[in-house]
């Protein structure tokens, strides 16, 4: 209950007192404030409401800033390293809303920066894509989600944020060049057999992890998929089902990863294990263990084929030094050899199952995507084809 309701200060506020809890015996209250007795008397139901609800009103004070340095704590041993990064990067496009208590912000405080951020990305000076919207709207979401898990709030201000219409063209993904292909060959590293296995037989990150020696036979030329991991958290989960019921298969593999295979499989015979990727004790690679592998390697191709530019600066991250090769994750390495199976002529069923796809869909948007992406390379091939009938035309 609510006492000293008129209670006047000096400075010509009204201040009223409401009970909070008795701990250690004394009864706790708290105070709040209003130049009028009205603005006072709604605070004063606000704080009864949200006491009911079993709101902490401790950390109701608490800002969108400290939440959101929460939430990335948690998400950083539970992703890789390349999501982390993209959470980072989203959590960012909040900056303004930082100093602010996270239960005094309202949906309008965060469409006001989607709306913002649809016509222009300070980044890029373009509009940014529905895609990115939606992905910087979900982490707001997150973090405010958290905050009502641990009682500071009672409902999710950004669920209502709308998603605007954007202008900006979709960013296809990109397959990597001749180039970059070249380094992961050349470039000795413990992650380099993993992204050998995914860019040349085009396996997803679980698919790889779960693999035994057993399954390749190096003599057929061929890699046996019957189980994948996935994570929960940081740690590694075996199933023997896979994905879905099609990516059970067998998939063959080009020269260039089985000589390569060969000599680790030469290799392996030191070590006696039967995983191709362990822990130190030989257990599955945790969450965290491959991140740190993988920004490991990707630091590893910088410093033999990269140049390091100037450092930079993030709230969350202020040592961080961004990489001058462009970032790539293990999906980006599977989605090139789909790129390649097209671009060699491979038809859509076989590329179909040795992509492991439950649907035929997914294979023939890629193939359509890629269709497009490449059509002007194959209008240049028949100009060149027919320039040779010039000498015909009269």
């Amino acid at each position: 209950m609510a006492k000293n309701k008129n209670a006047m200060r000096k400075d010509g506020r009204i201040a009223s007192q409401v009970y909070i809890c008795t701990e250690n015996g004394k009864r706790k209250y708290k105070t709040v404030y209003g130049k009028t007795q009205k603005e006072v008397d709604k605070k004063v139901l606000d704080l009864k409401l949200a006491l009911q609800k079993g709101i902490d009103i401790a950390s109701r004070n608490d800002t969108f800033e400290d939440w959101a340095k929460s939430w990335l704590n948690i998400k950083k041993s539970e992703v890789s390293y390349g999501r982390y990064m993209c959470y980072l990067y989203n959590v960012e496009k909040y900056h303004s809303l930082f100093p602010y208590s996270i239960t005094k912000l309202k949906t309008y405080d965060f469409q006001r920066i989607i709306l913002e951020l649809s016509k222009k990305n300070p980044n890029t000076g373009n509009p940014t894509s529905t895609e990115t919207l939606k992905q910087i709207k979900s982490t707001a979401v997150q973090i405010c989600r958290l905050a009502i898990e641990n009682r500071v709030m009672d409902y999710n201000p950004v669920n209502a944020v709308k998603i605007p219409k954007s202008s900006a063209p979709k960013e296809p993904k990109k397959a990597l060049s001749q180039q970059q292909r070249s380094w992961i060959c050349n470039t000795p590293h413990k992650m380099q057999l993993f992204a050998m296995i995914a860019l040349y037989a085009g396996l997803r990150r679980g698919e790889v992890l779960a693999l035994n020696w057993s399954d390749i036979d190096l003599e057929k030329g061929t890699i046996n998929i019957n189980k994948s991991i996935h994570f929960q958290g940081n740690t590694p989960i075996l199933t023997h089902s896979a994905k879905n019921a099609t990516s059970i298969r067998i998939v063959y593999i080009p020269n260039i990863l089985l000589e390569f295979l060969k000599k680790e499989k030469q290799k392996n015979k030191k070590n006696n294990t039967t995983l191709l990727f362990t822990m130190r004790n030989g257990s599955f690679m945790t969450q965290s263990s491959f991140r740190r592998g993988w920004e490991s390697y990707m630091t590893e191709l910088n410093l033999k084929y990269g140049t390091f530019v100037k450092q930079y600066k993030s709230k969350f991250e202020p040592q961080k030094i961004p990489l001058s090769i462009p970032y790539f994750t293990p999906h980006s390495l599977r989605h090139t050899f789909a790129t390649m199976l097209y671009l060699s002529g491979v038809d859509i069923m076989t590329a179909k199952e040795q992509l492991g796809h439950a649907d035929i869909q997914t294979t023939l948007n890629i193939y359509t995507h890629l269709d497009s992406e490449y059509k002007e390379k194959k209008i240049q091939k028949l100009d060149e084809f027919l320039s040779e009938e010039k000498t015909l035309v009269l």
